[in-house]
């Protein structure tokens, strides 16, 4: 039993670990009027996916990510059963992490700035958020495979995962929010109830994942023999 739920509880506290983080900087960022700014926010997430990949890796893989999740399901490197899991114990840290900082922040920040949760701009569509999405995590799920998965891999644990994050959200941010991830999308939408536009959370990821991977195993990796 303790086996089984090893990796299960370094995936939530992985996950829980990046949105506490990301989207505690967020409502930060709403209650002292900006001053975290866009660069704090991206600094956050990918020094926080950054140290959680690290001390997960040697535990659960240190997916810390739905669409990563299926990504290597796609590809082979996960079983059916155990991606499932991994999924159930990301939302679940995501959901955690999202109703401790309702519990915690300021109300009014939490309020406005929907605990963290990722919106759409005003002048983005949802097709155009998705296609945004699945770009920005493409090139995460590729990083993951080149630095992570790769056994001829650099050993630079969740270093490039999480730069890769960071860049992502400077490069998206002001668009999308730059998810990059169901699961921290899903935690703080259920915790403030916004739902706006949060199917490009799910579409975008899990298609960009699936299609790095599968380019990255198929094309890129080298095969024994």
């Amino acid at each position: 039993m303790r086996k089984a739920l090893r990796p299960l509880v370094a995936e939530f506290v992985g996950v829980f670990f990046l949105t506490f983080a990301g989207a505690g900087a967020i409502v930060a960022n709403t209650y002292r009027d900006g001053s975290v700014g866009l660069l704090g926010i991206a600094a956050a997430h990918g020094l926080a996916l950054a140290i959680a990949v690290s001390a997960t890796m040697s535990i659960s893989g240190g997916h810390i990510n739905p669409a990563i999740t299926l990504g290597l399901w796609s590809v082979g490197r996960i079983d059916a059963k155990n991606a499932g899991l991994y999924v159930v114990a990301q939302l679940l840290g995501a959901v955690a992490a999202a109703f401790a900082i309702r519990g915690l922040y300021p109300e009014m920040a939490g309020t406005v700035a929907a605990l963290g949760t990722p919106r759409l701009a005003s002048d983005i569509s949802l097709v155009q958020g998705i296609v945004i999405e699945a770009i920005l995590t493409f090139f995460l799920a590729f990083a993951v495979m080149g630095t992570a998965v790769d056994p001829a891999a650099p050993k630079i644990g969740g270093f490039a995962i999480g730069l890769t994050v960071m860049f992502g959200i400077l490069a998206g941010g002001n668009m999308t929010g730059a998810a990059m991830n169901p699961a921290r999308a899903f935690g703080p939408a259920l915790a403030s109830g916004s739902w706006i536009g949060h199917i490009a959370y799910w579409a975008g990821p899990i298609l960009g994942a699936i299609a790095a991977m599968q380019v990255y195993e198929r094309l890129l990796l080298k095969k024994d023999g």
